[in-house]
């Protein structure tokens, strides 16, 4: 980066959070990290401190706008200002026919993908307006962008990612704001043992289906998420940063 930024990153106690965090470090980010597993988040930020970075960890409910309110807060009263944030709100659907669906799981992806971008963003704002400008990265799917059978409240999670994303890049454009969403593929993390299924078998599918036979990997996630908070994306807004090794090419 071209100089040091203050970067928010939620999901922070994720693969992929970390993979992120880690490389905004090496480049001289200060972080701010928010997550909800206490132990994951820390060692995050410990992981960042070790490598000579500056982070901070906080636990946070991105469904709960007192906890998202006070997690931007906290950027503010730590480092004077806010420049970036990857707002990684991820969460997994179950893989069955819509008409089997259950709408508890559906109320409960939207609560947590949909709510959760739209209260980072509500809080990221007003604070990248103050400093002049900022980048906003949402975390997508190319489920926003392709119709996924088997996976309907999942992909209409992320169509509504990609709505948010859109509107207000619309919206904060004149005042020196970018608003992008990142949307790869399946990604190749860990899928513990004894975790449900359908997430191997999603990642299974996009590599067979993809022309490079892979899933995409967090490292290249967060080279993503490096360049678009950078300066060196500053025409880059309102747009699908897609990571899919040539799926949607179909």
């Amino acid at each position: 980066m071209a100089d040091p930024k203050v970067v928010l990153i939620t999901g922070g106690d994720s693969e992929i959070g970390r993979t992120s965090a880690l490389l905004l470090a090496r480049e001289g980010a200060r972080l701010v990290l928010g997550g909800h597993r206490i132990w994951e988040g820390e060692e995050t930020a410990w992981l960042a401190r070790k490598d000579g970075g500056e982070a901070i960890f906080m636990r946070t409910d991105i469904a709960n706008e007192e906890e998202v309110r006070m997690l931007i807060n906290l950027a503010v009263i730590t480092y004077g200002r806010l420049d970036a944030a990857f707002n990684n709100t991820t969460a997994e659907g179950r893989m069955a026919p819509l008409s089997q669906q259950n709408a508890a799981d559906f109320d409960s992806l939207m609560n947590t993908i949909v709510r959760g971008v739209y209260l980072s963003m509500k809080y990221e704002i007003p604070q990248m307006i103050k400093n002049g400008g900022g980048s906003i990265v949402n975390m997508g799917s190319v489920a926003g962008l392709v119709g996924v059978a088997n996976a309907a409240p999942f992909a209409a999670s992320q169509h509504a990612v990609l709505g948010l994303t859109r509107s207000a890049a619309l919206e904060v454009a004149r005042q020196g704001i970018r608003v992008n969403v990142l949307s790869p593929a399946a990604v190749e993390t860990r899928v513990p043992e004894g975790f449900p299924s359908d997430e191997a078998r999603m990642q299974g599918q996009y590599a067979t289906e993809s022309p490079i036979g892979r899933a995409c990997r967090p490292e290249e996630i967060a080279r993503a998420v490096l360049w678009l908070c950078s300066d060196f994306s500053v025409y880059f807004t309102g747009q699908s940063l897609t990571i899919d090794g040539g799926y949607t090419a179909h």
